[in-house]
């Protein structure tokens, strides 16, 4: 009986040490899906314009949103969803009183970019990003530094609420 019990004793602790090797993922490779970008996108500033946004609340930004070439193809062949090789960028700024324009107005109406605040950008890799919906997801800050994990594990469940659009909320402005 001693004999048993040893056995099952050393087999609930190959199972624990087994448990704890096994990746959570379930990737063969023992690494977890990535989900964020760590490099920005080389040339992104050259990128055509997709779209403009104002964010009000705490954002209180206004933005540029660029895409590479195959994103705009595929914003104008209103291809959906975007294939992999997708990159949309967004360029944000605090925005700000524009003083020349507004005494040429005679009165506070015109808002202009003021000070930067963040690039983002969402990478479209269906392999990759499998996790993710096919998107990866980054926030860099203005001093070109990537925003920390927990703001951009964020991104995906707000953006999982768009899956009309493959999880992009900006639609093309021609």
């Amino acid at each position: 009986m001693t004999r048993i019990a040893f056995l099952l004793v050393a087999v609930a602790m190959v199972a624990g040490v087994v448990a704890l090797i096994v990746p959570a993922s379930g990737h063969a490779d023992g690494e977890a899906g990535p989900i964020f970008v760590t490099k920005i996108p080389p040339g992104y500033r050259d990128w055509r314009l997709v779209s403009v946004a104002h964010e009000e609340g705490n954002l209180n930004s206004i933005g540029a949103v660029l895409g590479n070439d195959v994103a705009i193809k595929a914003y104008r062949e209103r291809t959906l969803p975007f294939p992999d090789g997708t990159i949309i960028a967004a360029l944000h700024y605090r925005h700000v009183p524009s003083e020349e324009n507004n005494k040429v107005f005679g009165r506070a109406q015109s808002f202009v970019a003021g000070p930067p605040t963040n690039v983002q950008f969402m990478v479209k890799d269906s392999t990759k990003y499998a996790a993710t919906g096919g998107w990866g997801f980054a926030h860099f800050n203005n001093d070109g530094k990537p925003g920390d994990e927990a703001l951009l594990k964020t991104c995906f469940p707000c953006h999982a609420q768009a899956k009309a659009s493959d999880l992009v909320f900006t639609h093309y402005a021609p």
